[in-house]
């Protein structure tokens, strides 16, 4: 029995990757930022976190974790013209800068535990260049960048990896997939011709934490349906 950290698991990935490890029978401690969730079971705990806040507390986590996965992100699609500044900072601030607190406070716990893992979330936008995607392929080349570099400096006691998904069905892509048009447009546009669910993205985060990976670590694990590496 292990014990993880999943910030953001009020829904879509974070909520499925809980529902896994939980009914596994590992011990959860899972954040929400507005609306309390009511826990699936003994094993998962969920608590209220705003990782946009200067100092955030990480008390109700016990002496040591073996993992933490950091959901938290936004998709905003703008023409690069009618970006503020701002928004980028304003995105930054939750994507990279919301896991480096989460990590920092965190990482006395993590250096406890044996083969302790932490999984981020990348895009495939950051590898291949979409229009409208500068807002967050911006902050999530950051969070690239932080994988590889917390891999080198952690190992080998920590592993550090990250998942890049394309689009997936999930509340936060809501508006991409509001209409039967539009879940049909975007998946052909993948390979696999199918849009990525919550569970797929889940399946590789449970993956990366367990032991199983334990030989992986600096790693941008492209799961996105073919899109970032196939051309058809």
């Amino acid at each position: 029995m292990a014990k993880y950290l999943v910030v953001g698991a009020s829904s879509g990935i974070g909520n499925a990757l809980v529902n896994q490890l939980s009914q596994q029978g590992h011990l959860v401690y899972a954040t929400y930022f507005k609306n309390e969730i009511i826990a699936p079971n003994a094993n998962t705990s969920f608590h209220q976190l705003n990782v946009l806040e200067e100092n955030i507390s990480l008390e109700f986590l016990p002496e040591s974790i073996n993992g933490i996965v950091y959901c938290p992100g936004s998709i905003n699609l703008k023409p690069f013209a009618r970006i503020k500044p701002e928004d980028f900072e304003q995105d930054y601030k939750l994507q990279l800068i919301g896991a480096v607190k989460v990590i920092q406070a965190a990482l006395p716990k993590l250096k406890e535990a044996d083969n302790a893992s932490i999984v981020l979330f990348s895009t495939v936008a950051v590898q291949s260049g979409l229009n409208f995607h500068s807002l967050v392929a911006s902050s999530k080349g950051a969070v690239e960048g932080l994988t590889r570099a917390l891999a080198a400096e952690l190992a080998p006691k920590i592993r550090v990896n990250c998942i890049a998904p394309s689009l997936t069905d999930t509340p936060l892509a809501a508006l991409l997939l509001n209409t039967d048009q539009k879940k049909e447009a975007n998946s052909l546009r993948h390979p696999l011709k199918r849009i990525g669910s919550a569970t797929d993205i889940a399946n590789m985060a449970e993956f990366l934490l367990s032991d199983k990976s334990g030989w992986i670590t600096g790693q941008i694990l492209h799961v996105d349906g073919g899109m970032g590496s196939i051309k058809l």
